[in-house]
């Protein structure tokens, strides 16, 4: 009689078997870390995902923009007289005097290329939005976190100071402001002055904002065990604000960073709009609408370029700031 034959695989193997089991259920419950579980939410998120790729390619814009204007353009300020009819100063040529040349056209009266000016009034937005963000949060962060750990007295001189400068009228303070302040101040001249007092203003008056995000978490936190375990232990109150509440207070304050740029962006466009930005020729988006108002009926592609730059960057910053929101939400299914 033939002997009967064996199988070689893990199937009949009870041994092999368990182990092949045991590392799949391994694999089924190992953990991921919070930055593991938002990235694959973000992944899924396709809007979002388009939306940080603009927001990217702007601050790539935003960053070589003397080589893109090099390769692809003219200087922002030089003028181009014979691109201009003499008799009605309108670009000529259609759609604002696009060409090769001039991939987005010239300026009415004076020529100059509007392709350059968008490149380099992103320097502009972009540069007041981050760093007025960067005030806003962190002012709201440290005086948010002080009023919702220590409450008492602390938390109500606070949160009053925080209701009367969401009450103040921004725009109006920061006009006023730029009508008195000199040319040189600080060490800084014209445009700069302009660019340091639209930072230091926007973010003074954005950070109540992040400061009643931070204080009501603040408040959340510190009665979690955790803080309990760590002043039972006889951690000081520096420890536990910086070393316990903070690295989880970053979440939030992340979310809330990514939804403010672009809020920040809209305010320095109006702000230069109404002629309380940057200072001519210095280029910026606002400055350009402004400009443009005198001159849409004749020459539409003026006005309609800037805007689109900054509706696409403000577009851009708000799908991505809703994407990160949705993937850094402990309750998200996303």
């Amino acid at each position: 009689m033939t002997a009967p034959l064996h199988g070689t695989s893990t199937d009949s193997d009870p041994v092999a078997t368990a182990d092949v089991a045991a590392d799949v259920v391994k694999a089924s419950v190992e953990g991921r870390s919070l930055r593991q579980i938002a990235w694959s939410r973000l992944k899924r998120d396709k809007l979002a995902l388009a939306g940080g790729i603009v927001v990217v390619f702007l601050v790539l814009v935003a960053i070589f923009a003397p080589l893109i204007v090099g390769l692809l353009g003219h200087p922002p300020n030089e003028f181009h007289q014979e691109e201009i009819d003499p008799l009605f100063g309108t670009p000529k040529g259609s759609l604002g005097g696009m060409s090769s040349d001039f991939l987005f056209g010239v300026e009415p009266s004076n020529g100059r290329d509007v392709f350059s000016r968008v490149v380099y009034g992103a320097r502009i937005s972009l540069l007041v939005a981050f760093l007025a963000a960067v005030v806003a949060v962190v002012l709201g962060t440290i005086f948010g976190i002080i009023a919702g750990y220590f409450g008492g007295w602390v938390d109500s001189v606070i949160s009053r100071v925080m209701d009367m400068l969401l009450a103040f009228p921004q725009l109006l303070f920061i006009i006023s402001l730029v009508s008195v302040l000199p040319n040189d101040l600080l060490g800084l001249t014209g445009s700069g002055v302009r660019i340091a007092i639209l930072v230091s203003v926007i973010g003074f008056f954005g950070w109540p904002y992040v400061g009643r995000i931070v204080r009501g978490q603040t408040l959340s936190l510190r009665e979690k065990e955790y803080i309990e375990a760590a002043r039972s232990l006889g951690a000081g109150r520096r420890y536990i604000l910086f070393r316990e509440l903070l690295p989880n207070l970053v979440a939030p304050i992340t979310v809330y960073t990514t939804l403010m740029i672009p809020t920040n962006i809209l305010t320095e466009a109006a702000l230069s709009f109404l002629g309380a930005g940057v200072k001519p020729p210095t280029a910026s988006w606002g400055q350009m609408l402004s400009k443009a108002v005198g001159t849409y009926e004749d020459d539409p592609m003026f006005m309609i370029i800037p805007g689109v730059a900054i509706f696409v960057t403000v577009l851009a910053f708000n799908l991505f700031g809703d994407g990160v929101r949705d993937a850094l939400d402990p309750k998200g299914t996303r």
